[in-house]
């Protein structure tokens, strides 16, 4: 994945926005007959905030990608460096199953310079937001801090430009 990936989401999410503003603006009356009793308002800032959670969900769907297609371009092209070697190791005892979080994230960690661990205990973060929202939303999540898409968008062309990731052909 490269940053183009998240900023045609970027595009997708703010087109989506604009059309939702658009269609309040120009149907209020469908707006107050579909959801009697609700301000427009209202009914507004709830399909925005629902497109930036799904915004946010694709987003971090696509860096799960990139860190798994990195582990396994690392593994198959059977590279020298650190990092590399590591990878190799888990993928002999899970191959395709390495956990992000445990193997991969937690590697990357290890055989990073500073700046790049802090990304990886955000990254970390953002993936317990993820699984709430993969999970259906179930029980109250214990995520810290707030998330939304701005925040993820942000911590994604952070990560992208801060780690060398690889791409398999």
């Amino acid at each position: 994945m490269d940053s183009s990936t998240i900023v045609e989401v970027a595009e997708y999410h703010n087109d989506v926005v604009a059309s939702l503003k658009c269609f309040s603006k120009t149907s209020p009356s469908f707006i107050s007959t579909r959801y009697f009793g609700r301000p427009p308002s209202e009914v507004l800032a709830a399909r925005i905030e629902e497109t930036g959670l799904r915004s946010a969900f694709f987003v971090l769907t696509a860096l799960e990608a990139a860190f798994r297609s990195d582990y396994l371009c690392r593994c198959q092209n059977k590279m020298k460096d650190d990092l590399s070697r590591a990878f190799r190791a888990i993928y002999k005892d899970r191959e395709r199953n390495a956990s992000l979080d445990e193997d991969i994230f937690e590697t990357w960690k290890k055989k990073s310079p500073n700046p790049r661990r802090q990304l990886i205990g955000e990254l970390r973060g953002a993936f317990n937001f993820r699984h709430y929202l993969a999970h259906g939303r179930y029980g109250e999540p214990k995520l810290g801090r707030k998330y939304d898409f701005n925040f993820v968008y942000s911590l994604a062309d952070d990560v992208l430009n801060a780690f060398p990731l690889l791409k398999s052909d």
